[in-house]
């Protein structure tokens, strides 16, 4: 199943994903007298996502075959952010070698390099990413985000798919001459408005397949500035899970950041993405508030 959230007349909605459209999860309770969560966080923070993928899997897509009625098509500009207020956004520093060299670093290989960003970072596909004034060299970095499904504590590797509700695309911002002036600036550097890019869709593993072989790249300008694989990553995704469900408990909504391929020096005007394959694509554009 895919799951996206729309604007429709202003508001935003949980949305199945069809090939030709979307159906608006009230449109579907009020034609299948269902009772599903209408919002994202309201479906991850109850735990019915699973069930839903369920009936979607073994009759609701067949059902909905059939409403054709129910199709939701709309401006393009139809996306939000999957949802606004995730209990926690972890990053993941230098998790692909060639980034570290990127940046001149030695890549961590004891335990991952993790960081916290605000939810206030958070904008949708189609938004404006904003250079803030205070930097001179922002980057843009397409990332495997991971969407934890349930509350969970020390996860063994073997059972981390067990605790995931699904995967996105994600453009994380960096103001990088701010962290080169110290490391201890990595928070602040990270944690600018529009400095965190979500959706458009929520991708349940069950579509995904091996998220190993997973293509992840940075493109800026419709070019391919960096790319790799997910089984590029010297701390995995099964990894990932089972070490910061030691460090905290995870719940559902938190979002890992999994760590980008190669981060790309953004301009005013600028248009950037992050492509991961068999995933539908985050496209942004960028403006300088410095240009205003």
């Amino acid at each position: 199943m895919r799951l996206s959230t729309i604007w429709v007349e202003d508001k935003e909605e949980l949305a199945i994903c069809r090939k030709n459209g979307w159906v608006r999860v009230s449109d579907l309770n009020q034609s299948f007298e269902s009772q599903w969560p209408e919002t994202m966080e309201q479906l991850l923070r109850t735990g019915q996502l699973p069930r839903l993928n369920a009936w979607y899997r073994e009759a609701g897509s067949d059902a909905l075959d059939e409403r054709e009625d129910l199709l939701s098509n709309v401006h393009p500009r139809i996306y939000a952010p999957l949802y606004r207020h995730p209990p926690k956004i972890w990053g993941i520093g230098l998790n692909y070698s060639e980034h570290a060299n990127d940046l001149s670093e030695r890549a961590p290989t004891s335990a991952p390099a993790s960081f916290m960003k605000p939810a206030t970072t958070i904008i949708g596909p189609g938004e404006t990413i904003r250079i803030p004034v205070l930097s001179e060299k922002t980057t843009a970095e397409a990332e495997l985000g991971i969407v934890i499904g349930r509350r969970c504590k020390d996860v063994p590797r073997a059972k981390w798919l067990d605790v995931v509700a699904g995967f996105t695309t994600i453009l994380d911002m960096t103001a990088e001459d701010i962290l080169r002036q110290n490391p201890r600036y990595l928070t602040m550097s990270k944690s600018f408005d529009t400095f965190f890019s979500l959706g458009p869709q929520l991708v349940t593993p069950d579509e995904v397949g091996d998220v190993l072989r997973l293509k992840v790249s940075t493109v800026i300008n419709g070019r391919v500035h960096a790319e790799n694989t997910v089984d590029h990553m010297t701390f995995t995704p099964d990894v990932l899970i089972a070490y910061h469900s030691r460090v905290m408990t995870l719940l559902p909504g938190d979002i890992i950041s999994t760590g980008t391929p190669g981060a790309v020096h953004i301009r005013h005007g600028d248009q950037v993405a992050c492509r991961i394959s068999g995933f539908e694509s985050l496209h942004n554009p960028v403006v300088d508030l410095k240009h205003s």
